[in-house]
């Protein structure tokens, strides 16, 4: 809620025109950095991340648990 607020708020701002175009240009570069700063973050967690080989077996057996889980899961809404 509190987002959305200040996103309209700026919003006003920018239809009103009480702006620099220097301020804009300063917004800008800094969101782009935390954009980088972000995707390097998420990208380097997911090379971080554990990988655990799984043998065909294993997939199977993961098939039948889950189709078992959610049936079971699906019976208790009904």
């Amino acid at each position: 809620m509190e987002q959305e607020l200040k996103l309209r708020q700026i919003e006003l701002i920018l239809e009103r025109g009480g702006f620099d175009v220097k301020d804009l240009g300063t917004i800008f570069l800094a969101l782009q950095k935390q954009c980088f700063v972000l995707s390097n973050n998420v990208s380097n967690l997911v090379k971080q991340w554990p990988h655990h080989p799984t043998t065909p077996v294993a997939q199977s057996m993961s098939g039948i648990l889950f189709a078992i889980s959610n049936s079971a899961s699906t019976e208790e809404t009904q």
